[in-house]
Formats: structure tokens, sequence, C-alpha cells
């Protein structure tokens, strides 16, 4: 009797852990299925002799992580972190995609303003990553001190799709226009809206706008009527296209700006030749007024070369000519890795 009860004991402890064995297989195989990481970094070198003391220095660039949830075949998550320098949340939203042409986004994502500033650091040619027109008016590196340092991001609701077989693309959202991991300090919102048309397989035209108020979080010396927690009149627009081919990929864009009374503009021109199957060459021009009353503006010319050594990862150098209309010239001389999973 005693080995019939131990050996339907042992039978039983068998299925028992057979069947916590195929939960778990499909407990994992459901989260591959369903979940989604990805990360790159971007180290490198730079050398700056602009103002008084020269930068000569290695540094980390970026560092990111990213998770990407898949709920239903229709209904996503997304999650965003930075590592590098003091660690953050840079994007954390979930979007539901009712049709090819109407996909709903909700949570803190890329403002989409510009060509330049959705596209990933990942892809855009320039170790500096944008240009100085799209970091001052999309709030990207804290040049403009009145908007801050928010790498292009903001809270808000977004509606986007593509119309026509793919040959229009549009977007609108309505933004807190404070940045990101922070509540709306003013009760005005930001609207943000744009369109790009592809007539052609190599070929896309388009603009964008950011109509709104700002509430400056802190002093300006391009723009001292301002004060910090002042309200102040902050709207933007940008036209450009881009071509894309194999020997060459080319992206331009004219910007412009209005902060208070104070008028800005910008304009850039970037290429990438690609001369081997792995091997570009890069040359970009870039141009920024942030006062057109003062003429305060500068020009960066940029040369370089980027090796993609393996899938997504690349080995880049380049230089830059900074010329600014006030103040004397600098030279920038880059180098950086990228390697990303």
């Amino acid at each position: 009797m005693k080995r019939i009860l131990l050996s339907c004991i042992l039978f039983l402890s068998i299925y028992v852990l057979k069947a916590q064995d195929t939960h778990l297989k499909n407990v994992v195989n459901t989260l591959k299925e369903r979940i989604t990481l990805e990360g790159y970094a971007q180290v490198g070198y730079t050398y700056d002799d602009a103002g008084e003391k020269a930068v000569n220095t290695f540094d980390i660039k970026r560092a990111i992580l990213m998770a990407r949830g898949k709920i239903t075949d229709k209904w996503s998550c997304y999650f965003m972190y930075s590592f590098a320098n003091t660690g953050k949340i840079l994007e954390a939203y979930t979007e539901y995609k009712f049709m090819p042409q109407l996909t709903v986004r909700l949570g803190q994502f890329k403002t989409m303003y510009t060509i330049e500033n959705p596209i990933s650091p990942c892809y855009v040619e320039l170790i500096n990553c944008y240009s100085q027109a799209v970091n001052y008016l999309a709030g990207i590196n804290g040049s403009d001190p009145l908007y801050g340092s928010n790498s292009g991001r903001d809270m808000g609701l977004l509606i986007y799709g593509d119309l026509f077989k793919k040959k229009l693309s549009y977007n609108l959202a309505v933004m807190n226009g404070q940045g990101i991991n922070q509540k709306d300090k003013n009760h005005q919102k930001d609207i943000v809206g744009g369109m790009m048309f592809h007539p052609l397989d190599w070929l896309s035209v388009g603009g964008s706008f950011v109509k709104g108020k700002g509430c400056a979080v802190a002093a300006s010396s391009i723009n001292q009527e301002i004060a910090v927690g002042d309200n102040y009149t902050r709207n933007r627009w940008s036209a450009g296209a881009t071509v894309k081919t194999k020997p060459l990929s080319l992206r331009t864009e004219y910007l412009a700006g209005k902060d208070g009374h104070i008028k800005s503009d910008g304009y850039y021109a970037t290429a990438s030749v690609h001369v081997l199957p792995k091997f570009d060459i890069i040359a970009s021009y870039d141009y920024l007024n942030k006062d057109k009353a003062q003429d305060y503006k500068q020009s960066n010319y940029v040369a370089g070369v980027q090796w993609w050594f393996y899938p997504k990862c690349r080995l880049q150098a380049q230089y830059t000519y900074c010329d600014p209309h006030k103040g004397e010239s600098s030279n920038l001389l880059q180098a950086q890795v990228q390697v990303r999973f």
C-alpha cells in the first residue's frame, strides 16, 4: 500500500513539475513575442578650442535602453531611459493603431517639429546630432535657456498616420510645452502639427509648426524682457525636404521662431555620400540667427567620414569650423563609436 501511495505521489509530482515547466516555457515564449529590448551607446573624443579654455576629453555622449511592449496587435507601449550623465526617463507612452491612417499616442515622446528632431541619434550623420537651429528651436540641448534642455521631447496627445497609399504623412498633437519629466507650468497648451508629401520614392517635402505659450525656466541674454516664470509667446515653423538615393542622402530645412518679440531663424543642409557599401563622406552647412534684429548669428561647416563596420554600429570622425558673426571663430574635432543591439 505504501509503495502504491509513494508511486502516486511521485507520478503526481512529475506531472506538476512538467505542467509548471510547460507554463514557464509558455510565459517565456510570450514575453519573447511581446517584449522587445534595444539599446545603444555612443562614446568618443572631443577637442573644442572655443572660449578661453579648450576642451580636450573622452566622453560618453549617449547610453540608451529602449523597451517596447506589444499588448495586442494594435495596442502597444514604449519606454526609453538614458544612463548618460544624470539618468532620466526620455520617453514613456502608449499608443493604439486604429488603422494605417490613424494611430493615437499618449505620454512623453519626441515633439514632431522639424524633419530632424524625430530622427534617432543612431541615424543622424552628425556627432553633435542635430543642427544649431533644431537644437535651439526644438529645445534639445538647452541652447535656448527659456525653453531648457528637454531632448526635443514633451508630454501630450498625438495622432498620426499615412494617407493616399502613403503618399502623405501627417501628425497633430496637443502638448504641455514644458518639456520632459515635469508638469505644465501654465494653462496654455502647444499645438504641434506637420505634413510630409512623398511624390517619389526618393523624395519627400513638407513642413511643421508649433503654436503656443511657454513658461520660462531660466533667464536668457538674447531675450532679456522675459523673466524666469513668465509666460511668453513661443511659435515655430519649418519647411524642408529629404532626398534618399543609393549614392546620396540629403536633408535640408529652413526654420523660424518667435519668442516674445524676438524673431529667430536657421537653415541646414546635411549630405551623406555613399562612396563604398559601408563608408560615407559627410558634409553639412548649419546656420542659426538667435535674434534677427541684433544679427546674432553663427554658421557651422562640417566635414567628416563614417564607417558602418557592423549592422547599426559605426565609427565616425568629423571636423567643424564654427564661424560666429560676433566673436572669434573656433574649431571642433570629434570622433565617436556607436554600438547598438
